[in-house]
């Protein structure tokens, strides 16, 4: 591409230097002729005049009188009737300017000069005509490479910047040269780089989302099995089997909660239902994974709440509270339920040290953990509950106490029930 701007570049400035540069030689030749030959005619025009000057005044003309008022480059005769021609100068060999005057008294001038001269002067020119010519194609190649640069250079950047995009690597340049067309290739470009960049992220969220949320629900669906395998009591098998399915059901609803959040975080399927059955599941879930660790696992506080949010995204956020209990608390694992204004709040504590202080509000980052856990759990968790308009909080550090905090809706008053182990 630079080649071609630069050829035809220079094809256009010599194209306008042929047609400009030869009318300009034509002319400047004709006018150095007619230049010469009107000097000569006005040198035999002044000279006829001296001679006839000298003739009215002394009745005779001689060659030293008239020696001084003729150029070295210029020969003349002067012509007086009844006397001796009278010659000046040398005489030119060659080709020859010449003007021939009458004077009053009769007399003839003629002046001539050698017609070199017009082709020394012609040839002057044509070489300042050369040269400028010669500068204006040096101009036009040294402007064109640089144009050619300015185009060639930011194309070549942005087919660096495509194939980049090819190979998986979105980052945006923020790169721009000053041309409208290809700033605008660029801001395409950019902005098809933050596109994938964004994708790949979401891709990559999902996967460590999925990895860490499917976890917990394989290995409860796991232990069911497990009992199912060793016992041979049929009522036992089937109330397994029954949380079993039951279990599947959630893990369903886990991976279609994530696809909906990898698509728009922001989407919720938002319905009222009852805290009470969501505790319930959880705890019957969540309750042979303490009962083996010499843990246990109660709730207590308001019952019969009604609050508006999804189930299913409620009930991975009490799983990840209740995990993170199991890996890094301590002790008893409270699930209390509460109203606060027109919100419904459960909260989850355990009697273990609490967090970091470190950590502090880091503790709903990505990647944050205080001891060696993926440190995503309650990262997702927190993005379910906005997701359905609640929120999740660390309400205390030590001993730890996390608050989802979700809307409620007007119920039947059902009175304040007494704390309960269940």
């Amino acid at each position: 591409m630079r080649r071609r701007l630069i050829q035809s570049t220079l094809a256009v400035v010599l194209v306008v230097i042929a047609v400009f540069g030869v009318s300009l030689v034509i002319v400047e030749t004709r006018t150095i002729s007619s230049t010469a030959q009107e000097r000569v005619d006005s040198e035999a025009v002044r000279l006829a005049s001296i001679v006839d000057s000298r003739l009215i005044a002394t009745g005779a003309v001689t060659a030293d009188m008239l020696r001084d008022q003729v150029p070295d480059d210029r020969y003349a005769v002067i012509r007086v009737p009844g006397e001796r021609p009278i010659a000046i100068g040398e005489k030119p060999v060659g080709d020859t300017i010449s003007a021939t005057r009458k004077g009053e008294e009769g007399e003839t001038v003629t002046v001539e000069e050698p017609r070199s001269t017009v082709t020394r002067e012609v040839g002057r020119t044509l070489l300042i005509i050369g040269a400028v010519a010669l500068l204006a194609v040096i101009a036009a190649v040294l402007l064109a490479v640089r144009q050619a640069n300015r185009l060639a250079s930011p194309l070549t950047d942005l087919a660096e910047t495509a194939e980049r995009l090819g190979s998986g690597d979105p980052r945006p340049r923020h790169k721009r040269y000053g041309v409208q067309e290809l700033d605008r290739v660029a801001d395409v470009l950019d902005a098809s780089a933050e596109r994938i960049a964004r994708m790949l992220t979401a891709e990559r969220r999902l996967a460590a989302d999925a990895s860490h949320q499917l976890r917990t629900p394989l290995t409860a669906l796991s232990m069911r099995l497990e009992e199912i395998t060793v016992t041979d009591d049929p009522d036992t098998v089937k109330e397994e089997a029954m949380i079993a399915l039951t279990q599947v059901e959630r893990l369903t609803d886990v991976v279609e909660r994530l696809l909906t959040n990898s698509r728009d975080p922001r989407t919720g399927s938002a319905v009222t239902f009852d805290l009470d059955e969501v505790i319930q599941q959880q705890l019957a879930e969540w309750r042979p994974a303490y009962r083996s660790a010499g843990r246990a696992i109660v709730s207590s506080g308001k019952r019969h709440l009604q609050a508006v949010g999804t189930p299913g995204a409620v009930a991975q956020v009490l799983a990840a509270l209740i995990e993170n209990s199991l890996m890094h608390g301590g002790g008893t694992v409270a699930l209390r339920t509460r109203v606060t204004g027109n919100q419904a709040v459960i909260e989850v504590t355990d009697e273990g040290p609490g967090v970091p202080a470190d950590l502090g509000a880091r503790i709903f980052e990505r990647a944050i953990s205080g001891r060696n856990s993926t440190g995503i759990g309650l990262a997702v968790a927190r993005d379910l509950a906005e997701a359905d308009g609640g929120r999740l909080e660390m309400l205390q550090a030590s001993p730890p106490v996390f608050g989802l905090f979700l809307s409620r809706t007007p119920a039947k008053p059902v009175g304040q029930a007494e704390p309960t182990v269940r």
